[in-house]
């Protein structure tokens, strides 16, 4: 009789399963795991992750000073619209065409009469920057005050800018003269009637209650600077800036509003022999353009910067300039409309942003270059991101609709400085994921790398 396998074969068996028990108990016991590694290969995969999985364009580019060269490429020779990255070369190139201060504004004194007339300055009795320099100059000559209309090509819209963004605060006129920003402030807290400044303006604002009324609380006419007020739409508080339509006529009547005293309009030619009457220090301006990424003050750096070249004022020539004569050496010909970003039609790729990103860096010490950005959990658009009592990261963001990038620098744990440009294109989320996306794998990058 056959006897049962279990029978025949447990004696055989028992060496190998006593074996195997002590196998698994021993793989059982818990073991101190060397740490994944994490270098170029992984922060390319968490890279390309995020194209795949938005479905959209990404380029990127890690770059490492000390060792010279790209860490890390994806899609680096691609043009992209860069959005508020063109600040990054608004910057570099007024900081190259401008001195160490802003041209307020120009002048010539005959007789009892003063002639003057913009630069760009876009500072004057700008309600965010403290600056009297030019309005205590003005309202203390004693000669009678003519203005003239500098000679200006650019239009107050550039090209490929949203004409429906029109009575939003981020997209006011350019013009030879900003007075107050180029825009209306409407301000009220929970206690208050709401206020106008400049005060000028309360004469065009009209209650509108009516069934058609528009979403907003305050609302602008397209070709006038009659605007709009919807009680409706109003909060218990609110802050709300309106652009405002610019013209040589408005400038004057602005003008005597806030010096309270006349001043008339001339036309003729701009005289020969002007003074220049010196603001705000050039860096300031720079630092509130990139903090905070104000559109008024990048457009009006390149109009201030074209003022070096002649007395005509034009942001094209000098991005025209600025392109061939401080930009001729990057990887790939930048195509740059505006100051701002404004445009969907400026184009830049993620490795001719790191060539302007090294330029800045050999121009001017870290300790003065890495401040003048937008910082990691401190305010401008960096606040909500990187946050930690050390920043680690010094860039500028980005944004159109479906566009939303960063580039920069970025300290790691181990003490290395490195230049990066994440740029992302195309994408049908919102750009707050796209957001949380670069913040974790930069975060990554910061720790581990």
């Amino acid at each position: 009789m056959t006897k049962p396998l279990l029978t025949r074969y447990t004696w055989r068996l028992l060496p190998c399963l006593g074996l195997f028990f002590l196998l698994g108990c021993s793989a059982a016991k818990p073991k101190t795991e060397a740490p994944a590694p994490y270098g170029p290969a992984e922060i390319q995969q968490r890279v390309s992750a995020v194209g795949l999985l938005q479905q959209s364009f990404v380029g990127f580019v890690l770059y490492d000073p000390e060792l010279g060269k790209a860490v890390v490429e994806h899609n680096a020779d691609k043009y992209f619209v860069p959005a508020s990255n063109t600040k990054l070369f608004t910057f570099y190139a007024a900081s190259k065409m401008l001195g160490d201060s802003i041209p307020a504004l120009k002048y010539v004194a005959k007789g009892d009469s003063l002639i003057f007339w913009g630069t760009g300055d876009p500072t004057f009795t700008h309600m965010d920057l403290q600056n009297n320099i030019a309005y205590d100059f003005l309202k203390n000559r004693k000669e009678k005050l003519y203005y003239i209309e500098a000679p200006m090509t650019s239009t107050p819209f550039a090209t490929n800018w949203g004409w429906d963004d029109y009575n939003y605060y981020y997209q006011p006129e350019r013009n030879a003269f900003p007075i107050h920003g180029n825009v209306v402030k409407f301000k009220k807290d929970s206690t208050t009637a709401y206020t106008t400044t400049p005060a000028f303006f309360e004469k065009h604002v009209k209650p509108d209650t009516s069934k058609n009324a528009h979403r907003d609380t305050f609302r602008r006419a397209w070709r006038t600077n009659d605007i709009a007020y919807n009680p409706k739409r109003a909060a218990i508080a609110f802050s709300q800036e309106v652009p405002f339509i610019t013209s040589p006529e408005l400038t004057v009547q602005l003008l005597a509003d806030t010096l309270k005293r006349p001043v008339k309009l001339v036309k003729r030619a701009i005289p020969a022999n002007a003074q220049t009457l010196y603001g705000l220090p050039a860096d300031t301006v720079f630092k509130r353009m990139l903090q905070v990424s104000d559109n008024l003050m990048a457009e009006q750096l390149m109009i201030l910067s074209s003022g070096t070249l002649s007395d005509t004022l034009s942001v094209e020539r000098a991005i025209k300039h600025a392109v061939s004569t401080y930009l001729s050496d990057l990887p790939d010909a930048p195509i740059w409309i505006d100051g701002s970003g404004l445009s969907s039609m400026n184009m830049f790729t993620p490795r001719s942003i790191i060539a302007l990103l090294q330029k800045m860096q050999a121009e001017r010490p870290k300790e003065k270059l890495l401040p003048m950005l937008a910082v990691g959990g401190r305010p401008g658009t960096f606040r909500n991101i990187y946050k930690a009592e050390v920043p680690f990261v010094f860039g500028k963001s980005g944004t159109l609709a479906h566009v939303h990038n960063q580039s920069g620098y970025i300290i790691t744990k181990s003490g290395k400085l490195l230049l990066y440009s994440f740029m992302n294109n195309n994408f049908k989320s919102s750009s707050s994921e796209i957001r949380s996306a670069m913040e974790r794998i930069m975060t990554e990058v910061h720790e581990k790398y």
